[in-house]
């Protein structure tokens, strides 16, 4: 359900970016924040939409959890606002467009180097995913390995989407989506490879639900 949330601001984001036109610097929020640009007016908007709906949207998470939020929450909240607020305040997408590859960067990143941190050298993997799957030490390894790369190929796409190809034309579209589908696809083929690993109690508590 947690990450179920998290999408909510991107499809803000996407809903606002595609709704608002380029050129339009007399949008009620763009008078809102005082802030317009010339074509870019669009992903002002949504920018300031996306920031809105993370606040409200983790502060929610924040008084659910009893007044917590994880690390990857803080780290997300943090990156949406302090980037969203510099393209406000510079009227400038680039660096809302950044944001999305230096998150997927860092959790590449975070997670490569997590090893070095445990007792067992364990990566952070292991601990999300062990109450589901019954892997060997080399399995969570090559496990972490695979969110490495997974991170690290969404960082790229997010870059090339940005930045490269046909100037941004369809950033909007990836940004709100492209996570998603990525992020699906690579569960989808990792609880196919690894179905054979699942804990029992799992597979037989799946199967009851099922019987019901």
């Amino acid at each position: 359900m947690k990450a179920l949330f998290d999408y909510i601001p991107l499809i803000i984001f996407f809903v606002l970016y595609k709704t608002t036109e380029p050129t339009d610097n007399t949008h009620p929020i763009l008078q809102l924040i005082g802030s317009a640009g010339t074509d870019n007016n669009h992903i002002l908007v949504a920018t300031f939409g996306l920031i809105a709906a993370t606040v409200i949207i983790y502060g929610y998470l924040f008084i659910s959890q009893r007044f917590h939020l994880e690390k990857q929450q803080w780290f997300v909240l943090l990156m949406t606002v302090v980037f969203g607020g510099i393209t406000l305040a510079l009227s400038d997408a680039f660096y809302i467009m950044l944001k999305a590859v230096l998150i997927n960067g860092a959790f590449a990143l975070g997670l490569l180097i997590s090893p070095l941190f445990s007792k067992d050298k364990s990566p952070i993997i292991k601990r999300l995913f062990e109450p589901v799957f019954h892997l060997t030490h080399q399995g969570w390894q090559y496990l972490n390995l695979a969110w490495v790369g997974m991170f690290t190929v969404m960082a790229g796409l997010h870059t090339f989407f940005a930045f490269i190809f046909a100037e941004g034309k369809y950033w909007g579209e990836f940004t709100a989506f492209g996570d998603m589908i990525v992020m699906f696809i690579f569960l989808g083929v990792m609880f196919f490879c690894l179905r054979k690993n699942i804990k029992k109690d799992i597979t037989e508590s799946s199967k009851q639900s099922l019987n019901k």
